[in-house]
């Protein structure tokens, strides 16, 4: 399920992207599967990319720094910069392209993208199901980079609906 919502955020302006998915998990489960660094390297990722480094300092103020593999080879780096960390309910933190170093970068093939994007990933538990939302706004942004966040909410939608696909077989195997 995907769904669309506008929020106010002092830091921010615009709509949230929502995206929504169930998992037949348990909350602490998938929890760890976003907090540990070897789970993270498993699955993280839309479809078809490998996972070539992660690093994970999980605290607030720590960093998740991530090199990811294009299926046509291009190399990507990213980042997260942990803002809150209570488990099992919710993690939220500041998402960032960057270079292996973890210094931030522009998008490597959308210059007016986003620097910063607030997201919050929550995990609600149901009769041993879990349901995870994330929610993403951009934050400090330029006029064009919250047009261009606007504009990618498809590429979105396929990116992260491929990397969830790929985290509900990760659980599937755990």
């Amino acid at each position: 399920m995907i769904e669309e919502k506008s929020r106010s955020n002092p830091e921010s302006s615009g709509r949230e992207f929502v995206i929504t998915r169930e998992f037949d998990a348990p909350r602490d489960l998938v929890f760890r599967a976003w907090t540990e660094a070897d789970r993270l390297a498993r699955w993280f990722g839309p479809k078809g990319f490998t996972t070539l480094s992660t690093a994970l300092d999980l605290r607030p103020g720590g960093v998740f720094l991530y090199g990811m593999r294009s299926p046509d080879g291009h190399p990507m780096w990213g980042r997260w910069i942990f803002r809150e960390i209570l488990s099992p309910e919710r993690l939220t933190f500041v998402m960032s392209f960057s270079d292996e170093a973890g210094g931030v970068t522009r998008h490597p093939f959308a210059p007016d993208w986003p620097r910063e994007i607030l997201s919050t990933v929550t995990f609600a538990e149901h009769a041993g199901r879990t349901t995870l939302t994330m929610r993403g706004i951009p934050i400090n942004a330029t006029e064009s980079e919250r047009e261009a966040f606007e504009a990618g909410r498809e590429s979105m939608r396929i990116g992260w609906g491929g990397t969830l696909d790929r985290f509900a077989g990760h659980l599937a195997d755990a």
